[in-house]
């Protein structure tokens, strides 16, 4: 992929086959749903949403769509089972593309991210 300067996450989600771009808009109505005061940005010329701070980035791969985010210990924990069946570091969690989205799961992590931010922001006040 040519490097691009990316404003909107439509034109990040735009150069892809149109397969991931459905993998992609599906992430982006999740984090809509679970965070609807979210706002939609492109930092790190990828997807992101920020809400009471940076939530969470998406990118995708010819073999796997990232979730990203530097990952706090509570919520690696949290997820643990879960998080085994991927490739996982301390920032991003690969999900395959030959497989289903998972979709539950991907919920689950935007509203303990969310969370996250909340407490983070009400600590800081």
């Amino acid at each position: 992929m040519a490097k691009t300067d990316y404003k909107t996450i439509d034109e990040y989600q735009s150069v892809f086959p149109a397969e991931l771009q459905e993998r992609m808009q599906a992430i982006r109505e999740i984090v809509h749903k679970v965070a609807p005061e979210a706002e939609e940005v492109i930092s790190y010329q990828i997807p992101c949403f920020k809400y009471k701070g940076y939530l969470i980035y998406y990118s995708a791969y010819a073999k796997h769509i990232s979730l990203s985010h530097p990952f706090s210990e509570a919520l690696l924990e949290k997820f643990s089972k879960e998080l085994k069946k991927y490739k996982v570091s301390k920032s991003a969690i690969q999900l395959p593309n030959n497989e289903p989205l998972p979709v539950d799961f991907i919920e689950r992590l935007i509203a303990f991210r969310k969370k996250e931010n909340e407490d983070t922001f009400k600590a800081k006040k």
